[in-house]
């Protein structure tokens, strides 16, 4: 920054030749200008400027620096007044990353009201059920599930998500009805092939016990977890952010409701430090936190 201020002040004496109306301009004494431009000589190691008591002119090596310098403090002085414009009109690409679950069945269908209100924000999405790097990727802002590990990224809560137990009605006929969390032994269940997923918590009397699942089928895909499951491949255990609309139009069948603990998870928007100050990525959570904060998809909201 100091760099910048320096070069700034230089541009100013140039383009003026004067340290007096330079300082006017920029708000400063004509010693802080003149200590600036100094600081600014001894730091390249040579006089850009010729002082004399009736006017400031440029050396050979100043009219060199001269003509970057401007160029570069023009660009910085642009950049600046496209953020200030940007306050009142966000605009600009911005890169979201989103689980699959959230983004085809939330996400995607709300996209287009965003893009309405905002017609200068022109949105990539990409979809994809592994960790990305933010950095790494030039993602703005990624929405996931379940608890922050990554300390260098900032969470702003949108909602909450539960899992739901559930099977379609065309297995249920074949394959029976579980009545007790120990039945899910005797049937195919899909799982999405971590081993946390494995795990399915119910009640006790003790207070929540975990009850280990034999896969019939794994995938590392909740999209293709959800439609095995509506075609009648088995039990699945899935967010309701998934399966909440397959079970109001009887495709999926809810099971063990009374002995099932939903272990409900945030749904998160996660950004670098500082990222959210950009006027496009501050209404895009905004957004977010207006369109999904109830948790639409959910049978409480």
């Amino acid at each position: 920054m100091d760099s910048a201020a320096d070069m700034r002040t230089f541009v100013r004496v140039a383009e003026h030749q004067s340290f007096s109306a330079a300082a006017t301009a920029l708000g400063l004494t004509p010693s802080a200008v003149s200590k600036l431009v100094s600081r600014l000589e001894d730091r390249l190691g040579v006089r850009l400027l010729q002082r004399t008591t009736r006017r400031v002119t440029l050396t050979s090596e100043g009219s060199i620096y001269f003509a970057r310098a401007r160029q570069i403090v023009g660009d910085i002085d642009d950049m600046e007044a496209e953020v200030a414009r940007s306050r009142a009109s966000p605009r600009g690409r911005l890169h979201v990353n989103v689980s699959s679950a959230f983004g085809l069945h939330q996400l995607a269908p709300a996209l287009p009201e965003f893009l309405m209100r905002y017609p200068d924000i022109h949105v990539e999405l990409s979809i994809t059920d592994r960790i990305v790097d933010l950095v790494a990727e030039q993602v703005d802002v990624a929405i996931r599930t379940g608890r922050l590990v990554d300390g260098s990224l900032t969470a702003r809560k949108i909602a909450e998500f539960e899992r739901t137990i559930c099977a379609a009605p065309s297995y249920l006929a074949r394959s029976g009805v579980p009545g007790a969390a120990t039945d899910l032994a005797g049937h195919d269940c899909i799982t999405m092939g971590d081993p946390a997923s494995n795990r399915w918590a119910f009640r006790s009397r003790d207070g929540i016990d975990y009850i280990e699942i034999v896969p019939r089928i794994t995938t590392d895909s909740g999209e293709a977890a959800l439609r095995l499951a509506v075609d009648g491949a088995g039990i699945v255990r899935l967010g309701d952010i998934l399966v909440a609309e397959p079970i109001r139009r009887g495709m999926l069948v809810p099971l063990l409701t009374d002995a099932h603990y939903s272990e409900p998870l945030p749904l998160s928007a996660l950004y670098m430090a500082g990222r959210h100050r950009l006027p496009k990525v501050r209404v895009f959570i905004d957004f977010l936190q207006e369109r999904f904060g109830r948790a639409p998809w959910s049978k409480k909201a």
